[in-house]
């Protein structure tokens, strides 16, 4: 939260896994800090609640990103227990959606360029089933300071244009600092 405030973010989300205890932990130091700095409320930055889920999207293990969602709805409850939701029908993409959607959030693919399944294909039934949006902003290769990479942001944003998606960023960080994926 701290590089957060650091280089400007205006929001952000933690999307831990299956939880929401990185979310948790950090509106704990964010309310903390306003409350020491309230000169400084303007710079803290919007958190919204986050979350992602691992799917079944056309036979394919996927990461579906939730947005914005009111923690504590009932549906959403099998997906924040830290681990992967068993049973095919909870896995499947189209419920891990109308959870997230039903609790009042949006449901975003995360990664498509990552996994081993052609991207407009994804897409294209990301959309048919109702997501909300599309991660186009991400660093496939993982450059340090962190990057886009643009080849594959191009077509993918294309992709989620085409279909009216959304279009979000994510860093992938896996640790400590922001600008960098480990």
């Amino acid at each position: 939260m701290e590089q957060a405030i650091e280089i400007g973010l205006k929001g952000l989300t933690i999307t831990d896994h299956h939880s929401i205890q990185g979310y948790k932990q950090a509106q704990n130091w964010l309310d903390h800090w306003k409350h020491k700095y309230p000169q400084r409320v303007n710079q803290a930055p919007r958190l919204w609640t986050g979350v992602e889920i691992n799917a079944q999207l056309l036979g394919v293990g996927v990461h579906i990103l939730g947005y914005a969602f009111d923690p504590d709805a009932s549906g959403l409850q099998p997906y924040l227990q830290g681990g992967t939701t068993l049973g095919t029908d909870a896995y499947s993409a189209d419920n891990v959606i109308t959870a997230i959607q039903q609790a009042g959030g949006l449901a975003v693919l995360a990664h498509p360029a990552r996994y081993r399944y052609p991207v407009p294909e994804l897409i294209t039934e990301a959309a048919r089933l109702g997501m909300n949006g599309i991660e186009v902003y991400y660093a496939y290769h993982h450059t340090d300071p962190w990057l886009p990479t643009a080849k594959i942001t191009n077509q993918v944003k294309q992709l989620a244009d085409s279909y009216g998606l959304l279009n979000t960023c994510g860093t992938d960080t896996h640790g400590r600092d922001l600008l960098l994926r480990l």
